[in-house]
């Protein structure tokens, strides 16, 4: 029977003594690995943000809210304007509709029910904090001119122009959350 002393690296055969320099490093406090294990699982980066920033040409607002607060009243008042709620997490600020058309004002679930694909918008909501106590919004109002089902669905994707039905929703979507929560005066 072999045993192995951690302390000094050796081990103790049937009738010799050997030095191994490539033995693990001993844990000496088995709870401390436990502990360890634990911490590294509750840091886990799993988030139902997609894994891609906001256009930088989306529309931006600082609101004096912290981002739960304008998460939580953002979806309310998505519903509010019969648009449905495809995404939503108040720990990681974000909102994300379904499909709109914004001509028939009803929500499209899949591609197949789509019409007209340039009046059929989604808009996206990323909640970030800004200062303690403080948000800045963006909403990323998007449509895609056609459909190709061997791309991936953002690489379609185009910002809404100031005139479009879409843009114009996301924009009062804004508007309600700067009248409910206030704007900085050094946003204004």
């Amino acid at each position: 029977m072999r045993l192995r002393i951690a302390d000094c690296g050796l081990r103790i055969g049937r009738a010799r003594v050997q030095a191994h320099d490539d033995l693990p490093l001993p844990i000496r406090n088995p709870q401390s690995a436990i502990r360890i294990c634990l911490v590294l699982a509750s840091c886990t980066p799993v988030t139902t943000r997609p894994d891609f920033r906001p256009d930088p040409r989306a529309p931006a607002a600082i609101l004096n809210a912290r981002p739960e607060r304008v998460t939580a009243e953002l979806a309310n008042l998505v519903a509010a304007e019969s648009l449905e709620v495809a995404r939503f997490n108040v720990r990681d600020g974000y909102v994300e509709t379904a499909w709109y058309d914004t001509e028939a004002r009803r929500t499209r679930h899949h591609e197949r029910d789509i019409a007209n694909f340039a009046v059929t918008v989604k808009i996206r909501f990323w909640a970030d904090p800004y200062v303690p106590g403080q948000t800045r919004l963006t909403a990323e109002p998007v449509y895609r001119p056609r459909y190709d089902p061997s791309r991936p669905e953002r690489d379609l994707e185009v910002i809404l122009s100031r005139e479009q039905a879409g843009y114009k929703i996301a924009d009062k979507l804004m508007a309600r959350l700067k009248e409910r929560f206030g704007v900085p005066r050094a946003a204004q």
